[in-house]
């Protein structure tokens, strides 16, 4: 059991443009067990994310469409709540940036650090399409990046060795809708003093301890190449307005107010709990404060969101950073416009969400980039969840049932190998959770389903089938142990696999549970069990794999 505290835990904000695909489940599923383990634990969280509904992604997909951009965002965000639900995500609040909460809280942000001169006016040399008419935003511009001249850096950033770019530094721009060389044209904007922060940083990330290797390391090298001021405004109608007159034609850029977001979503569950101050001490003293996200994002949360929150002043830096590597698919990139992507709207419709959470779980880009393939999902599946975890449960609850009707049998006296195996069941609680506090979600979730492994070769051996034909009492106890193993699985598994000890947990008539070790008392009483997971055909594979190479 942890010491109690208050815990935020923030999930990146996925953008409102297109459906939820397998990569943000990677990304995202961390903040969700972190959120259900601490809560087990008897701590005070707050689990808050949304969905992005500003940016030109949003803005170029409507104009195709040719409907309002609130209109794509709110489909989306809609599309997200539902799948998120499904996926057992226990998000205190997910909300959106279209809020008029949102839009306050951004506003008095950008305000109080331009009372402070650390956000300032200058003119700036932006691309500016002729074929699109429109000034780009600088992920609309792609190019060879100047720095390790591989080619699709974006306008901010490249993904090959992580240097922050600005779009007037790429080699061979080119506007990403229509293809068309930029001009670069003169426009006022608003400016982030990064600089500013720069020997903050510097002191400050090398003695965060809770980061995993490659935000600390992606940070350091971001650091070590220097800071440089960046825009956070832009010119579009599509976006925060900015609190300043003259500035009707430019918006709040979406890195700056996307961050944001988890400081305006706990005041929005504040609100909501009619209680307009409950959020001050989640962002305050001795509060954690965790970051579940991809790659990709970890700038903004390793430096962009702590200059920023260091300039606000008053509020909790990062504790602890979760971020993931990418996700490939079938030894291919990920491409959304190309359409090699699985979706978790159809995801859901044929499968079960625990089996999806497993595997990104156990085969999830943890500390390098993954790969999945749905021959490795099946064998996850029908191996572990089936096989190991499913199987140890039905068969021990089916033979209860059966031999001794809908109550836990009553034990006799316990040998070397009951009492083994009850130590490692009381074990894993401070095993499997110290690993989950310190983001180790695979190794986490290898030493539960090990515990459920130990319960099969434990029953095997003392095979009370046969146990029960000699001495009635001994059958009992190896299925008392057996029991307490099986109500330890189903809290173990909570944060990981919710939907499956959910139904393990109604089985077996247990709730109020909290992460330790407790006994399933003889007697008490169980419903008839079914199983927990379905197995897998092998037909799947080749089916998915032709939906892909059709869809593409």
């Amino acid at each position: 059991m942890t010491d109690k505290q208050k815990i935020l835990i923030g999930g990146a904000w996925p953008y409102a443009n297109g459906s939820l695909h397998i990569g943000h489940v990677a990304a995202l599923i961390g903040g969700d067990i972190l959120a259900r383990y601490y809560r087990l634990s008897g701590n005070d969280v707050l689990y808050v994310s949304g969905s992005d509904q500003h940016g030109t992604p949003i803005a170029v997909r409507a104009e195709k469409e040719g409907v309002p951009p609130s209109k794509i965002a709110d489909r989306y965000h809609r599309e997200f709540v539902r799948d998120f639900t499904e996926l057992g995500f226990s998000y205190d609040l997910y909300t959106k940036t279209t809020t008029d909460n949102h839009e306050k809280v951004v506003q008095d942000f950008f305000l109080s650090l331009h009372n402070k001169g650390l956000i300032y006016a200058k003119s700036q040399t932006l691309p500016h399409c002729p074929n699109c008419r429109r000034f780009l935003p600088d992920r609309y511009v792609e190019g060879i990046c100047p720095v390790c001249k591989t080619p699709g850096a974006r306008g901010d950033q490249c993904d090959e060795c992580g240097s922050l770019l600005d779009t007037t530094e790429l080699l061979n721009p080119q506007c990403k809708i229509c293809g068309t060389t930029p001009e670069f044209r003169e426009s006022e904007h608003f400016f982030l003093k990064l600089s500013h922060f720069e020997d903050f940083l510097k002191e400050w990330v090398p003695k965060q301890k809770g980061w995993r290797q490659n935000a600390a390391n992606f940070t350091r090298g971001l650091l070590k190449k220097g800071l440089k001021d960046r825009p956070i405004t832009r010119d579009t109608q599509w976006g925060i307005k900015i609190p300043i007159e003259g500035y009707d034609d430019k918006r709040i850029y979406v890195w700056f107010e996307a961050v944001i977001g988890y400081v305006s979503a706990s005041i929005e569950w504040a609100n909501a709990q009619d209680n307009p101050d409950a959020w001050i001490p989640f962002w305050t003293n001795g509060a954690k404060n965790i970051y579940a996200h991809g790659k990709d994002n970890i700038p903004f949360h390793t430096i962009i969101w702590p200059a920023i929150l260091k300039a606000k002043g008053g509020l909790n830096l990062p504790s602890q950073i979760v971020s993931t590597e990418y996700v490939t698919l079938e030894r291919k990139q990920l491409s959304t416009s190309r359409n090699w992507a699985v979706w978790v709207p159809n995801f859901l419709e044929n499968y079960d969400p625990d089996t999806l959470r497993y595997y990104v779980i156990n085969n999830g880009p943890e500390t390098s980039d993954a790969d999945f393939t749905w021959q490795e999902y099946l064998e996850r599946t029908n191996g572990d969840l089936v096989g190991v975890y499913g199987n140890f449960v039905h068969r021990i609850l089916s033979f209860i049932f059966k031999n001794f009707g809908d109550k836990i049998p009553t034990p006799g006296d316990f040998d070397e190998e009951d009492k083994k195996i009850l130590k490692a069941t009381k074990d894993s609680f401070k095993t499997a959770g110290q690993l989950i506090s310190d983001g180790k979600f695979r190794a986490a979730i290898k030493e539960i389903i090990g515990l459920a492994r130990l319960g099969n070769q434990y029953v095997d051996k003392k095979a009370p089938w046969s146990q029960i034909k000699v001495s009635q009492e001994a059958a009992a106890t190896t299925l008392w142990v057996c029991a307490q193993v099986i109500r330890s699985l189903g809290i173990l598994t909570q944060p990981f696999i919710p939907r499956s000890s959910q139904v393990l947990l109604e089985t077996i008539k247990v709730s109020n549970i909290e992460w330790r070790f407790e006994e399933l008392p003889a007697g008490s009483t169980f419903k008839e069990p079914k199983p927990l997971f379905q197995r897998l055909d092998k037909k799947i594979i080749e089916e998915e794999i032709a939906k892909l190479e059709k869809a593409t």
